[in-house]
């Protein structure tokens, strides 16, 4: 085989199979997800903080935050395959490093090199469904493609305790490092060039007027702020998932991940009521809705923290009803925003998709930094975040 016909596979294969794109695509947060179990033990075997440990997760969401604004000016560029192959390899690497890691700070390295691999997975696998689709298609696929990747938060923290449980944190790269690995020989394989028209002179600057001229919109503005305080949010609780229920309530991590399990599922669950009420009332009043169930649920946290009353049935009672509202407000605040300039919608989804990443960093590096080993923290960040998304959704 050539060098040509393993970058660019026209001729073996025009159109790369749907379930290993969506395979591709589910890769890119199942490192995340996977590894919120295991956190403590990482962390006290590795003599770090829990400050410190939290940042295996808020540097992973800085990569992919960042990734979000690079991968796709990159493959409009020079192709998807290339692109995502490089992508891929980087993620293999990150897998790698994790294993032998002998201190917290080799492995918040290998993790970010994982995180800036696993980026360019979750947004080159959703181009590539739009590239092979017409409009129709591409809307059915998209749907399916969204609903799959509702299971990776769903399931990855019940499956990484169970591995932590069994063979140790380490274990859960080499898993990872395997799934990874195949996926990189079945895209090598499989998937061929879908970008059919390469784009050699819009770069970076080109892409950064897009910003520009979004982030001059008052409305993308306040649908932008709004969807991602109510969205990532959730990883200031799977962050501190670990601790709370471990070292505040005395659970084991594989329950722990079992927990974040029931969680994800309100997520789930919101998500599939947006598509009950759409068509039914206004996307900024779903929005809203969905919004006000996050601030009732975080202030039920923090009623239930002054109160004394943190258990395990209040604190997951609580975060799944917060799951719930932001599965039910962020599809809406997407929508929104993507409404805003339809011409530049490319620039939209990917800078939604940096804000959404970094203020999730941001939450929770807060509750990392102010950890005290009670759930106060966890409410204060929730519900200043939902706070900030009720005000920017009232002024729609």
């Amino acid at each position: 085989m050539s060098f040509q016909s393993f970058i660019h596979p026209e001729r073996r294969r025009s159109v790369p199979p749907f379930p290993l794109l969506i395979a591709v695509t589910m890769s890119g947060t199942v490192a995340l997800h996977i590894f919120i179990p295991a956190l403590s033990t990482a962390g006290r075997e590795l003599g770090a903080s829990p400050a410190t440990a939290q940042l295996t997760i808020t540097l992973y969401l800085v990569g992919l935050a960042i990734g979000q604004l690079v991968y796709g000016p990159l493959s409009d560029r020079f192709g998807r395959r290339p692109v995502l192959l490089g992508s891929l390899v980087a993620y293999f690497l990150g897998m790698l490093l994790a294993i032998p890691a002998e201190s917290i700070g080799a492995l918040i390295v290998a993790r970010v090199l994982q995180s800036l691999g696993a980026c360019g997975a979750l947004v080159l696998g959703r181009a590539m469904v739009r590239d092979i689709s017409n409009e129709t298609d591409a809307a059915k696929r998209l749907a399916v493609l969204i609903t799959c990747m509702t299971l990776t938060p769903t399931l990855a923290p019940g499956l990484g305790g169970l591995i932590e449980a069994w063979l140790g944190w380490r274990a859960i790269f080499v898993v990872l490092a395997f799934v990874v690995g195949s996926l990189l020989l079945l895209a090598v394989a499989l998937i061929p060039e879908t970008n059919r028209n390469p784009v050699s002179g819009r770069g970076v600057g080109f892409v950064l007027g897009g910003f520009a001229r979004l982030l001059r919109s008052a409305k993308f503005r306040r649908y932008l702020l709004a969807g991602s305080c109510a969205g990532t949010s959730l990883y200031a609780f799977l962050s501190a998932a670990p601790f709370l229920y471990i070292e505040l309530l005395h659970r084991s991590p594989q329950e722990v991940g079992l927990f974040c399990v029931v969680v994800s599922v309100g997520l789930a669950a919101g998500a599939m009521a947006v598509r009950v009420l759409i068509g039914r009332m206004e996307i900024r009043h779903g929005a809203r809705l969905g919004n006000g169930i996050c601030v009732l649920a975080a202030l039920l946290l923090m009623a239930a923290h002054f109160a004394g009353m943190v258990s395990v049935g209040t604190l997951t009672g609580t975060m799944l009803i917060y799951a719930f509202g932001a599965g039910l407000g962020g599809p809406n605040a997407v929508a929104g925003a993507m409404s805003v300039d339809p011409a530049a919608a490319g620039s939209a989804s990917g800078l939604y998709g940096f804000c959404q990443m970094a203020l999730g960093a941001l939450a929770t590096l807060a509750v990392g930094l102010w950890y005290d080993g009670t759930a106060l923290p966890l409410s204060v960040v929730l519900t200043s975040v939902s706070v900030a998304s009720a005000i920017a959704l009232q002024r729609l």
